[in-house]
């Protein structure tokens, strides 16, 4: 007879919750690409050239993930957008 040993690991996951949203733009038909472009960079502080290509990217695909961060602080920055005009959500 032959003996089997059970080990039980305790293994740690660290799950990085904090970072797990992300802001996506929407396409829309009112909103021009230079005010997208300039909201962008005002609220989400993209340069240039990044904002340029999310405005490409939502215009060609509908939709664009233009920040990801803990939820908190992407809350007063999809107001922003939203306010701006946007069609923006947090997943």
């Amino acid at each position: 007879m032959s003996t089997i040993e059970k080990i039980q690991e305790k293994v740690l996951v660290e799950e990085s919750v904090s970072i797990n949203n992300e802001i996506v733009l929407h396409n829309d038909d009112v909103n021009t690409f230079d005010h997208v472009i300039d909201t962008l960079i005002r609220v989400c502080k993209h340069e240039e050239l990044q904002a340029e290509q999310c405005a490409l990217l939502v215009h060609y695909k509908g939709r664009c993930t233009v920040k990801t961060g803990s939820f908190d602080e992407l809350k007063p920055q999809c107001s922003a957008l939203l306010d701006a005009g946007l069609s923006a959500e947090i997943i």
